[in-house]
């Protein structure tokens, strides 16, 4: 039993989530995703990956799925080219603290307004609400990055989002493959599910999903798909295998051993 895993794991699943969102924020014991702590850097990633496969941000209406609370990456990409961006999360609300620091660089697209930074401009508009529910104009573009291992519900919000996708359009997933208590990156698969749900599984939802499960789900949403690993960790992978429970293996080891992947999908079916 390792209880240097076990014990962290059950105090994040009993977190409260008002307690875990200050943590979140604060960068203690839980770190923010890439926009939120470096949103050049994730800007500067996802125009790597977008322009040698000839997609311009130019002209273009681009969703941030999962934005963090942080405005930073909205504004960087207005600069880029994009016409209009959508900054969406279900649960981050603007972070006031961060975006307020953001007025003296982005005092073209940002305002204060009773006391709150708000967008300025209808190039930058937000969005809060359950994107399964939504009614809106398509986008060209949609990115994310360490997010869609939390989504409760794949295929439904894969599904929604290439609903609101417009033809021809991208998406572009950095998702993380990981246990989230990163010193053990393969852990979280030697539970079943039901010990997982009811005593491990964080408040931020892990949901264990591997590259096989995300091929299926894009590839029966979009006409064109390339999923490539970024990063492996075969000796985790070795040293943990032996536990790890059959459903979460294909067999192939660098398929298994995948920590990071990058989704490109393309021409979402609207079918």
């Amino acid at each position: 039993m390792n209880l240097a895993y076990l014990l962290p794991r059950l105090a994040r699943h009993f977190i409260p989530d008002d307690l875990a969102r200050v943590l979140l924020r604060r960068g203690l014991l839980i770190q923010p995703g890439l926009e939120t702590r470096q949103p050049r850097e994730a800007a500067d990633r996802y125009l790597q990956a977008l322009q040698p496969a000839g997609i311009a941000l130019t002209g273009k209406r681009v969703m941030v799925f999962g934005y963090g609370g942080n405005f930073a990456l909205g504004c960087l990409l207005l600069r880029l080219g994009a016409t209009h961006v959508v900054l969406c999360d279900k649960f981050a609300a603007p972070d006031d603290g961060r975006n307020a620091a953001l007025l003296p660089e982005f005092a073209d697209y940002l305002a204060l307004q009773r006391g709150r930074v708000v967008p300025s401009t209808p190039a930058l508009s937000l969005l809060h609400g359950d994107i399964r529910q939504v009614q809106m104009e398509e986008v060209d573009i949609v990115l994310s990055s360490s997010v869609y291992e939390h989504l409760d519900d794949v295929e439904g919000i894969t599904r929604s989002l290439a609903r609101l996708t417009a033809p021809g359009g991208v998406h572009l997933h950095y998702i993380d493959l990981r246990d989230h208590y990163f010193k053990y990156p393969f852990e979280m698969l030697t539970f079943s599910e039901h010990i997982w749900r009811k005593w491990l599984n964080p408040s931020s939802n892990l949901n264990r999903w591997r590259l096989p499960d995300y091929q299926r789900v894009f590839d029966a949403h979009f006409e064109q798909l390339e999923i490539r690993i970024l990063a492996d960790d075969l000796p985790a992978l070795e040293k943990t295998r032996q536990r790890i429970r059959p459903e979460f293996l294909c067999g192939d080891p660098q398929v298994d051993a995948a920590t990071l992947i990058r989704v490109l999908a393309k021409n979402p079916r609207h079918g």
